[in-house]
């Protein structure tokens, strides 16, 4: 996929002119489930065109950010901001502000009654209002530009692991989103699968796509970021460029999981 082939929105990858608003907020953000404490306070910012990486053990919190931000979850204090605008607040227009992000799980979540291409035209058509004849077209194009054109008339049960993610990828773009989130995508993906999927996010990375993403495949994290966030106990206890996070962490819990994940991926 080429730059060309990218959505609507999505720019050369550069940030925008110093003091523009970024694209996303994250203030102080507290998330309780029950009596347990899941994000204790988190800060972050992702700029237009950029790629915020979020890396961290099972049960650090980078679901739950993920969801809290696309306002699937209740927050218990702080703010959440899209292009500076209080989307977490009850008053705002917590459904208006979903069709400005689109998000894709790790668990695929395809409608098993619907072909690759109904499962990308429905949101543009029953969400965004678009009219059917252009979302289908709309999607037909997602789906050429994923790879996937041939299986447009499939059902997920038909397709790979890694087809079906792609086509959720597909299904996400097509309401072409100010902001993208994506959650730990290859984790259910057969190691041969996940550099198909992985491709795809690359491109779109370079093409400027605004991306918040949770993921375990650092060497990825380190490819296309422009920030990775290490959470651990529900905070982000260090963050910065991934050659630093990455490659030379100040906090040894970042050292311990990074060295960690590296031998995992060896063994």
């Amino acid at each position: 996929m080429s730059a060309s082939a990218l959505p609507d929105g999505a720019a050369s990858k550069a940030p925008g002119p110093g003091g523009t608003t970024p694209v996303l907020e994250v203030r102080d953000l507290v998330k309780h489930y029950g009596g347990t404490t899941v994000l204790a306070g988190i800060d972050l910012v992702v700029a237009e065109n950029q790629v915020v990486t979020l890396i961290g053990a099972s049960g650090s919190g980078k679901s739950t950010l993920l969801r809290c931000v696309d306002l699937l979850e209740e927050v218990d204090d702080g703010r959440i901001l899209l292009d500076g605008v209080d989307v977490s607040d009850p008053r705002a227009d917590a459904a208006a502000a979903q069709r400005r992000m689109a998000i894709v799980f790790q668990g695929y979540n395809l409608f098993p009654h619907m072909t690759a291409a109904q499962n990308v035209a429905l949101a543009p058509r029953v969400v965004h209002g678009v009219p059917a004849r252009e979302a289908d077209e709309r999607g037909r194009e997602l789906l050429e530009r994923v790879g996937l054109e041939t299986f447009a008339g499939s059902y997920p049960d038909r397709l790979s692991g890694g087809q079906q993610q792609r086509v959720a990828i597909a299904r996400a773009l097509a309401v072409r989103p100010r902001l993208l989130l994506l959650d730990e995508i290859t984790s259910a993906l057969d190691p041969e699968l996940v550099g198909e999927v992985l491709k795809i996010v690359g491109e779109l990375a370079d093409g400027g796509m605004t991306i918040l993403m949770a993921t375990h495949e650092m060497g990825f994290a380190k490819q296309v970021s422009d920030t990775v966030c290490f959470l651990d106990g529900g905070r982000v206890l260090e963050s910065g460029p991934p050659e630093q996070v990455l490659g030379d962490p100040v906090q040894e819990r970042t050292r311990q999981f990074v060295a960690r994940v590296v031998a995992e991926r060896l063994s």
